[in-house]
């Protein structure tokens, strides 16, 4: 659970109210405050969902769950590198969003990955705070639009090297102070950093390496919503995201409703995603009421008064209720024997 914010190991600062927390701190509080009220978590991978009958079929890697309504909150994956320290350091200089970590490496010198919007956006937002931007792009034009990339290549503090990947990424392992040098080394304790990338020229084969203290990859993203397909309609204009109706979170499946990265192609923020949710939340409380559906055990506890009502009633009608018909039917000499028996 938690998703892209689960791999942020630098602090979370663009979440109002949050201050000097990491990603997976807020996402272990949300959790908790979850499970307060209630929620239930199932640690399963979601593989197909039926919607030929009412209730939905949920089949997982383990079990079938069924339920009158969905909400897809499955997020969007970083596309990313694969390449050689990129995983490792996560959290230690990598990332995939500017605006999540860029204030991390203010003044220090960092590198986007990149040659689309997206990319350019990223080298924008760091240039605000970095010292220095360096853009690499495989080949020798930018695929952003021509506004964009204009401002890149216009901006001051923003370097491009063209016709350039990245073959690896390079940093240093730092022990944590909080480790005693008399205790055998504890792996948790330890974390590798950033220092620089190593690049090759696709025209060339040169081979060099490029200090820096950051690394954003920046070649877009794509929702898990594969388990969807042929369910749902999609977003014709942005591969993978879910269309949702008008201004809601409802898709084109009455009962399913989508939020987050799941149906967002711009923003892909964790502030946004929580406001989606909390809007997808309402929209199938309200589609439930609408339809009927809700608990289960309310509606069974309901019909059970219902039902005890009427039959209370029932008796009423016939003449009320009489003690000493429950008692054998004994209608006189019932005080006597009770003198008697006292």
């Amino acid at each position: 659970m938690g998703g892209q914010l689960q791999g942020k190991g630098v602090d979370v600062e663009n979440y109002p109210g949050l201050a000097n927390v990491t990603g997976p701190e807020v996402v272990a509080a949300m959790r908790e405050q979850a499970a307060a009220f209630g929620a239930v978590f199932e640690c399963e991978e979601v593989l197909q969902i039926d919607t030929s009958q009412h209730p939905f079929k949920v089949y997982t890697n383990s079990s079938v769950i069924v339920t009158h309504a969905i909400i897809v909150a499955t997020g969007a994956e970083s596309n990313w590198l694969n390449i050689p320290g990129e995983y490792e350091m996560r959290g230690g200089g990598v990332s995939s969003c500017a605006i999540c970590d860029g204030a991390a490496f203010y003044q220090k010198d960092v590198v986007v990955v990149g040659g689309g919007d997206s990319a350019m956006e990223e080298a924008l937002v760091l240039a605000r705070t970095s010292r220095r931007v360096t853009i690499i792009h495989r080949r020798d034009a930018f695929r952003a639009s021509k506004i964009l990339a204009l401002r890149v290549m216009e901006h001051p503090s923003i370097k491009i090297r063209w016709n350039t990947v990245a073959k690896k990424i390079i940093g240093e392992t730092i022990v944590s102070e909080s480790a005693d040098e008399n205790d055998a080394m504890d792996l948790d304790e330890e974390k590798q950093f950033v220092t620089g990338v190593v690049l090759t020229n696709t025209e060339t084969g040169e081979e060099s390496t490029l200090p820096t203290s950051a690394v954003f990859v920046a070649i877009g993203h794509t929702p898990t919503t594969s388990f969807l397909e042929n369910i749902v309609d999609f977003d014709e204009e942005h591969a993978g995201y879910i269309k949702t109706v008008e201004r809601s979170t409802r898709t084109s499946v009455p009962g399913i409703f989508a939020s987050g990265d799941v149906s967002d192609a711009i923003y892909r923020q964790a502030v946004t995603s929580a406001g989606s949710g909390a809007a997808a939340a309402l929209d199938a409380e309200r589609w439930l009421s609408e339809e009927g559906l809700g608990n289960e055990q309310a509606e069974f506890e309901s019909e059970l008064l219902a039902e005890l009502m009427a039959d209370g009633m029932d008796k009423n009608e016939s003449g009320g209720y009489n003690a000493y018909e429950d008692a054998g039917g004994r209608m006189t000499g019932m005080k006597e024997s009770t003198g008697v028996e006292l």
